[in-house]
């Protein structure tokens, strides 16, 4: 089979996302080709088709970058991996491996770095190519169902252990109940954390699936939660909602010498003072993406059963309803939608 049907975004126009047929890519010597089993829809992937993302897109692209599937080809310089292995896929497709960035495992933030479903082709299709270093091992008690969501799962994971300083019974705030929300929500908590999670009364479906992982959810303001303990506020404000309004809401929520974590894309301009950063002596941390032995820890965590994607995925779609399962993460009807080729 030489031809795969795929979930391409086509232009820059909103609604500019079809079903087209593709060609089966020819790898090079340091890549194989993967046949994908399951690809999670992330937020990105519907920012695109709405076409209210921030970040550079290479038009024709195939959308997805949460993906884990079998290894079918492999390149002449490949070694440690063979035809049948189970595996998900870092994001980071394109790197220079001799920047400052990669040079210290930082390649996530090395500057021309090229992610699938953006940069690169992604893998709402039958077959894609991956560079062998981005490769990660399934174990065979993971059903690629969830191991797909890895990807979601390691910037969570990133943001909250590796860019947090999060310590047992802290007080924890996160704010927006999607995917990532509810997964950093989730962390916090494996952390030994007190966490609330915020949303609205329509988010209502979200908040409560962030109470299996032993949240307190929380409608509207959050202020009575976060001044419960002491007076002072939460010690650690999660970011995680898609508007850069929540900024000035974790200002408010967070304590004296506490920690904002900013992991959530808000590409408005942001209209409101910092002072208060200032005066309270706060932290203010971005957190993008992940690395290598960020995926390791979370695949562990994901095998051993302490953390389960399995509450936040709504369904499976095959890739010719990818306008449904975009349509049901868009209304909030489910958190997470999955995919899967034909």
């Amino acid at each position: 089979m030489n031809k795969s049907v795929a979930v391409v975004n086509y232009g820059p126009g909103k609604g500019s996302v079809e079903i087209r047929e593709i060609d089966k890519p020819e790898i090079g010597e340091e890549e194989v080709l993967l046949e994908v089993v399951n690809v999670g829809v992330c937020g990105s992937d519907l920012h695109q088709w709405t076409s209210d993302h921030s970040w550079p897109v290479n038009y024709p692209v195939v959308l997805g970058h949460e993906f884990g599937g079998h290894i079918v080809e492999i390149g002449k310089r490949v070694t440690h991996w063979k035809e049948g292995d189970r595996v998900v896929s870092e994001t980071a497709a394109v790197i220079d491996p001799d920047s400052p960035m990669s040079r210290r495992g930082l390649y996530n933030l090395d500057p021309s770095r090229k992610g699938f479903g953006y940069g690169v082709n992604g893998a709402m299709t039958r077959y894609v190519r991956v560079p062998a270093r981005c490769l990660h091992r399934v174990p065979d008690q993971l059903a690629f169902e969830q191991a797909c969501l890895t990807e979601p799962c390691c910037v969570a994971f990133n943001a909250v252990v590796e860019n947090s300083h999060i310590k047992p019974g802290d007080r924890v705030i996160v704010l927006g109940p999607g995917t990532i929300g509810i997964l950093c929500a989730a962390v916090a908590r494996l952390c030994g954390a007190e966490v609330g999670i915020v949303g609205l009364e329509k988010d209502m479906h979200r908040l409560n699936i962030a109470k299996q992982y032993g949240c307190e959810p929380i409608v509207g303001d959050a202020t009575p939660w976060a001044l419960q303990r002491d007076g002072l506020g939460a010690d650690c404000i999660i970011d995680a909602a898609g508007a850069s309004a929540t900024l000035k809401i974790a200002m408010q929520l967070v304590r004296p010498n506490g920690q904002i974590t900013k992991v959530g894309w808000g590409p408005q301009p942001v209209g409101f003072s910092l002072d208060p950063l200032v005066q309270k002596n706060v932290r203010l941390q971005g957190s993008f993406s992940h690395n290598w032995p960020v995926w390791e820890r979370v695949i562990a965590l994901l095998a051993g059963g302490q953390l389960d994607t399995r509450p936040i995925i709504g369904g499976v779609w095959p890739v010719t309803e990818w306008h449904e399962a975009f349509e049901k993460m868009h209304s909030g009807e489910v958190v997470k939608s999955v995919l899967r080729p034909v």
